[in-house]
């Protein structure tokens, strides 16, 4: 079964230095999505714990099969337009509507 639309709940707005998750979920699909978040159009990067995430100055984590977004300590750099997107092969993926987040 296709993805339907996800629901993303995203914070219109956080204080530098707090805890702030973005979740997403869809539960039609089958099989289960996995879920990609978006930074202004651009797709985040899964944290894989090597270096190079580090070396990007990754400061979230982002888990494909809950739909989690987790900021350990938001920075105005974070400030954005997020959405994600729903896929699970099978259909068109389904993005929720964009959300911007100020920090």
């Amino acid at each position: 079964v296709a993805p339907t639309t996800p629901v993303c709940e995203v914070p219109s707005s956080a204080m530098t230095g707090t805890v702030v998750e973005l979740s997403c979920k869809e539960t039609e699909g089958s099989p289960p999505s996995e879920y990609q978040w978006y930074k202004n159009g651009i797709p985040l990067l899964e944290k894989t714990g090597t270096g190079s995430a580090r070396a990007a100055n990754i400061t979230y984590t982002m888990n494909k099969k809950s739909g989690t977004l987790l900021f350990n300590t938001v920075t105005k750099n974070d400030t954005g337009e997020y959405y994600c997107e729903a896929s699970n092969g099978i259909g068109l993926s389904q993005k929720c509507s964009v959300k911007r987040m100020q920090v």
